[in-house]
């Protein structure tokens, strides 16, 4: 079956979203057959669909775009990247021809899609009428389907984003031998919660005083000079990150929910445990699909300044711990979470060849209502 991925967020941009994206294209079971020329596969739409200039009416490049596709390359199923404003034009696709449409939903999306009256009246009629709906940590399906009520069910399939197994060549680029060092890596917004933190950290240096911490980001709504006693690198490489992941003994990304802007999933989180390292975490948004207390990391509540430094400090004051929550997080993030099982999961789904799925508390599998 011919797939279309219609979404704005795709490789080389950055962030997690694209970066979700990336790797269903990129492991899509049928993928070469479609750069192949052959009847099966995936294909993309992505970049400059929207007009700014047209207040109201937007979307509509979005969906002339989507119509040249579809008929040049008998699109037979669509998958939404956002669910507003592209889910409208999925949907207005779906009424002029015979295609169906898929949306994946992240969090913040979501959340936005509710924030006013016209906005939740075009999610819920979108959700209502799609294929099937892919969701990418328990909590925002939970959200979905109370948003839904019966049209949710058999509809929604929980699917976590995935991690590479890379062969990485690290190197320490700093004299940190006799430092514990703690790491964060994310762009510096609030949520992220790397303020808390440097809020925690004078009662850690108190009883850690050789810890030094790092944070990995680009600036956004916070600023280098807001992180006192953290040393902030701005624009790192890929090769440049994973070989912090490596070098540092603690991975901390006490992420909170602020207004109903909360993490999404949190794949840094997976990629220190892939690195081989223990995680500290909010409780907050889709961040326990990602980590689960005492197995691979330990969650904190992300308000109390008091708890990220308690946590900060065992690890710190135990190797045994650390070494212990790093290699179930490893086994795990290889086990788990990779990125050929994610897509198939998806591709199944999206076929009908997946039919005894529900969510559970640890679950990808889908919502059956």
């Amino acid at each position: 079956m011919k797939t279309l991925l219609l979404t704005l967020e795709y490789p080389p941009f950055h962030g997690g979203v694209a970066n979700y994206y990336g790797n269903l294209v990129k492991y899509w079971p049928a993928s070469a057959k479609a750069s192949a020329g052959k009847p099966d596969g995936i294909f993309v739409l992505k970049d400059n669909l929207i007009n700014q200039a047209l207040p109201f009416l937007k979307w509509l490049p979005a969906y002339f775009a989507l119509r040249q596709k579809i008929k040049q390359e008998k699109i037979e199923q669509v998958i939404v990247g956002q669910i507003l404003p592209l889910g409208l034009v999925a949907w207005l696709g779906s009424r002029f021809f015979k295609i169906k449409y898929s949306v994946i939903l992240h969090g913040l999306d979501f959340s936005f899609a509710l924030k006013s009256w016209r906005k939740t009246t075009a999610a819920k009629l979108i959700l209502n009428q799609a294929h099937k709906i892919i969701v990418i940590n328990n909590y925002t399906a939970g959200l979905v389907k109370a948003f839904l009520g019966a049209g949710a069910e058999g509809k929604i399939i929980v699917v976590n984003p995935g991690v590479d197994q890379k062969n990485f060549q690290l190197r320490k680029k700093n004299n940190l031998e006799n430092k514990i060092i703690l790491l964060s890596v994310g762009r510096l917004v609030k949520r992220k919660g790397f303020d808390k933190v440097t809020d925690a950290l004078p009662e850690v240096l108190r009883k850690i005083p050789n810890l030094v911490y790092v944070i990995i980001g680009n600036e956004a709504e916070l600023k280098n000079s807001q992180f006192k006693n953290a040393i902030v690198i701005n624009d790192a490489l890929d090769a440049e990150r994973d070989a912090w992941y490596q070098a540092c003994d603690i991975f901390i990304m006490p992420a909170r929910n602020i207004d109903g802007d909360y993490e999404g999933f949190g794949i840094v989180y997976l990629e220190a445990n892939l690195a081989g390292k223990p995680v500290i975490a909010g409780k907050s948004g889709g961040v326990p699909d990602a980590v689960i207390d005492g197995l691979n990391g330990l969650m904190v509540d992300p308000e109390d300044v008091g708890e990220i430094s308690q946590a900060i400090i065992k690890l710190a004051q135990n190797p045994d711990l650390r070494q212990k929550l790093g290699k179930r997080g490893r086994t795990r993030a290889i086990n788990e979470f990779n990125w050929e099982k994610q897509i198939n999961k998806i591709y199944q789904f999206l076929n009908n060849e997946h039919h005894s799925c529900h969510c559970e508390e640890r679950s990808d599998e889908a919502i059956s209502g």
